[in-house]
């Protein structure tokens, strides 16, 4: 196992590691995020994640692909929220809502590098000192983001950070994977499973409205295997409201080492296991829309050309408690991993 290092454009830098078995796993400073991820298959290898090839790309065409994302993903509603009785209002960056932490948030920052190799698993660990009142959220923020690479095909995300006081903080990463390794082509003929009977349903403004719904007798029903492609043509409104997924699903893992979704490729040969301390995940299907068109390392991203598997508590945690807890007190240590297994 090894990890080697290349520039990525200004001050960013590009580290790939690889395990015995020729996997490759690509992360870089610059947000803290996923570039590439590489598995050999019939002797040749495909990319499993979209992604662009420089730092520039990333900032000229797409903030949030592969990113951490923070402090807090998915939408705040109006950005408003409370803590011990104080009201915070954090900028507005998407239809009158606080999407993704905010403008310029952990996606456009450059973060501190630290390599680790051992004889178990090779890591990069990313570190970032969020300030107080960066875009409005109270709290100085050491986050740290972790992505290791081991010898069993296993590439894991490790969220660390504390806070000096008491604050919001529920990241997640927000890689878009397409295991056909082919952008331009959707993912609706993917198989995908998800541990859960439960799910969020969304407003007219794909807010939670804090309802946990069946998945019963709907296309929300992935506690089987099926093909993602029936999201697309359902008559379900909250299929046709988002065009597909944009949604929360409760998890029903009983433990953290218990898949909680597994993605397959349309031919087959290759899935992704997915285990997580989160409560939940969110599965958006790229819904952008016949007329979307963006080029990238392997072509043109098109419409449902990728689907992210976005593991944290989920989105409206602030207003509906139900949800979970994202309050990061200052005396607790934050942490939650996830982990997803390849198999090909």
């Amino acid at each position: 196992m090894d990890i080697t290092e290349s520039s990525f454009g200004s001050s960013a830098k590009l580290y790939t590691l690889e395990n015995d078995q020729g996997v490759r796993l690509s992360v870089t400073n610059f947000g803290a995020r996923i570039v590439r991820l590489q598995v050999p298959i019939n002797g040749v290898y495909r990319d499993l994640v979209l992604g662009f090839d420089s730092m520039a790309e990333y900032l000229e065409k797409d903030h949030f692909m592969g990113a951490t994302i923070g402090r807090v993903a998915g939408r705040i509603a109006a950005g408003r929220f409370n803590i011990d009785g104080k009201k915070y209002q954090t900028p507005l960056n998407e239809n009158g809502n606080t999407l993704h932490g905010g403008p310029d948030s952990f996606e456009t920052k450059l973060w501190q590098s630290q390599k680790n190799i051992t004889d178990e698993l090779i890591a990069v660990t990313f570190t970032y000192n969020s300030p107080a009142q960066e875009n409005e959220f109270p709290g100085n923020v050491t986050v740290e983001v972790t992505y290791s690479l081991d010898n069993a095909n296993g590439w894991g995300v490790d969220y660390k950070a504390h806070s000096d006081v008491a604050t919001l903080f529920n990241p997640t990463n927000h890689v878009y994977f397409n295991l056909d390794g082919d952008p331009s082509k959707s993912v609706g003929n993917h198989s995908l499973q998800i541990d859960a009977h439960q799910f969020a349903p969304l407003d007219q403004h794909h807010l939670t409205t804090g309802l946990q719904q069946t998945v019963n007798d709907s296309t929300f029903d992935f506690r089987k295997p099926k093909k993602i492609a029936e999201v697309f043509t359902t008559d379900n409104p909250q299929n046709q409201l988002v065009n597909g997924l944009d949604h929360p699903f409760f998890l029903d893992k009983k433990h953290n080492n218990q898949v909680a979704a597994k993605l397959t490729s349309s031919d087959g040969l290759v899935a992704v296991n997915l285990t997580t301390s989160s409560p939940a995940v969110v599965i958006f299907t790229a819904n952008f829309g016949t007329d979307f068109s963006l080029p990238m390392r392997r072509g043109l991203f098109k419409n449902h050309g990728g689907i992210t598997l976005e593991t944290q508590v989920a989105p409206g945690a602030e207003r509906y408690p139900e949800f979970g807890n994202i309050i990061l007190d200052s005396n607790l240590q934050y942490h939650e991993r996830t982990l997803f297994g390849l198999d090909f």
